[in-house]
């Protein structure tokens, strides 16, 4: 079971440590590319209305091993695949009602399997110089991955894929919870423009009754751990799909994009395609 995060690391901004000097002696003298562990600089989630302007929310990291965090992440995305298509109930609906679910609930789908394969990942800081210093020190005013091989992503954003991945890991989910809540992921009757509405209705119903009974069973009727997990399931629909991409498809993608590949390989043609 994965250890808990002391909620101290997740109170104090990072940017209050920063001293005042000059403003061209900071647009010059700033340190690229300064690395931090993640428990000193990436704990500082903002919960509070008024950090709204911290500039911490603007904090661009990257994948510190780019590598082998975006080959795992290539496994979990093959053995999602696998799921979808092991589900005669989902090509059994009409193609546009698949091209919805697939569009709308991906990304859970993927950060799911991340967390039933215990996918972590280390990051570094970026420090992206500003357009002031590029045109002081003559530099190209486009942007340039750092890396090569793995292009940032929102600081903010990232701490929320963790945070969650932390608490289904605090969980101990098994492998029957995960297909479960897999079906109740992919078959979200939220979508209220699907053509079969009432029958993924049905399905997302039966999956939701299937986990009940299997925790109901397994956890003696511990209908708390079935609450806190549907909680779970709700937040993963907060996770931002640009992201994801950014953060562990792009260096495979290039210039393609991850909804074009999943229908490709999923055989879903939509007439744009």
């Amino acid at each position: 079971m994965a250890t808990k995060i002391p909620a101290e690391k997740f109170r104090k901004c990072q940017c209050e440590t920063h001293h005042a000097t000059s403003i061209l002696y900071q647009i010059l003298n700033k340190e690229d590319g300064r690395e931090t562990k993640w428990h000193q600089q990436y704990g500082s989630a903002h919960h509070s209305k008024g950090s709204k302007g911290c500039s911490c929310m603007d904090r661009r990291v990257v994948l510190k091993t780019p590598e082998a965090t975006c080959r795992r992440a290539s496994e979990v995305h093959l053995k999602t695949l696998t799921f979808i298509r092991n589900l005669p109930s989902f090509y059994h609906m009409p193609w546009d009602d698949q091209l919805v679910l697939i569009q709308q609930n991906w990304t859970p789908l993927f950060v799911l399997g991340m967390a039933q394969e215990r996918v972590d990942f280390d990051l570094r800081e970026i420090s992206a110089p500003s357009l002031l210093k590029k045109i002081l020190l003559n530099q190209p005013l486009t942007a340039t991955n750092e890396l090569g091989s793995s292009l940032e992503a929102s600081l903010a954003e990232v701490q929320k894929i963790k945070n969650l991945l932390w608490k289904f890991w605090d969980l101990d989910i098994s492998a029957k919870e995960y297909a479960y809540l897999k079906g109740i992921t992919l078959f979200n009757s939220g979508c209220h423009v699907l053509k079969w509405l009432p029958y993924v209705q049905t399905l997302q119903q039966e999956a939701q009754q299937a986990l009940m009974e299997f925790i109901s069973t397994m956890f003696h009727r511990n209908l708390r751990r079935f609450a806190w997990i549907l909680q779970l399931i709700a937040s993963l629909q907060d996770i931002d799909a640009d992201a994801i991409e950014e953060l562990f498809f792009r260096p495979i993608l290039g210039e393609g994009t991850l909804n074009v590949l999943l229908l490709e390989t999923l055989h879903i043609k939509p007439d744009w395609l």
